[in-house]
């Protein structure tokens, strides 16, 4: 991996130990050689991971909203930050410029991102390894909930797999880099991966899906994933 992506919190939670590996997490990742891409603040466990890049002399990208920017919360030493107009945006720029992403604790917004991340693979768009560094145990209510998910049949074994947990950064890191996606099920990827790239005499469902994306880059409400919702309508498998 060349680059990673890094989900956390804009707080810094109430134990010292959550700063301190998100501070460790940046600095492993500089002295790796491993560009970091995040969501460009300077406070909460996000200041801390880009506080430990730069100084041990790594790379790091913020990508930050303008509506963020302008409530002065931006890190102002990074390499690079890109101003987005959504936070949609922000996820698709992260997306688009890591080899891998890293969850540490957050609220919400954390959320958020790792379950788009976690769709998206499941659905084809990636094979990129999301680790979550489960610091303190933080994530183990998430851990059992996705067993429970499997248990009940809302979710496959196969995609439990996509995320990594690990407690230890440096063990994370080494599952990440012996990382194998999972072989998807037929179904999604003769429709959503094989037909969307390579069957021409379909390009009015390329059509709808630039139209989709377009939309959803343009509000932040909108999931990317809606796109795939395309290439499971009868109409569109009728010639498969």
């Amino acid at each position: 991996m060349k680059s990673i992506a890094v989900f956390c919190g804009s707080s810094e939670g109430y134990l010292e130990t959550y700063m301190e590996q998100a501070y460790k997490l940046g600095g492993e990742l500089a002295e790796r050689g491993i560009e970091v891409v995040y969501g460009g603040a300077k406070v909460g466990l996000m200041g801390a991971v880009a506080d430990g890049v730069l100084d041990n002399e790594g790379k790091i990208t913020g990508v930050i909203p303008n509506f963020l920017q302008t409530k002065e919360v931006a890190h102002e030493g990074l390499t690079e930050l890109i101003v987005v107009n959504t936070m949609h945006e922000r996820k698709m720029k992260m997306y688009e410029r890591c080899d891998g992403v890293i969850i540490l604790p957050g609220g919400w917004g954390t959320m958020d991102e790792m379950f788009e991340m976690l769709t998206w693979g499941y659905l084809g768009m990636h094979q990129k390894p999301v680790g979550l560094l489960n610091i303190n145990g933080y994530y183990d209510a998430l851990k059992a909930m996705n067993s429970t998910m499997v248990q009940e049949g809302f979710l496959n074994e196969w995609a439990r797999s996509i995320l990594i947990f690990d407690a230890d950064l440096e063990s994370l890191l080494e599952k990440m880099e012996n990382y194998n996606a999972p072989e998807l099920p037929k179904v999604i990827n003769k429709q959503a991966t094989e037909a969307r790239i390579k069957c021409p005499k379909k390009a009015y469902a390329t059509i709808i899906a630039t139209t989709t994306l377009t939309k959803s880059a343009n509000n932040p409400h909108i999931s990317a994933y809606f796109v795939f919702l395309i290439f499971t309508l009868p109409k569109y498998t009728a010639n498969t």
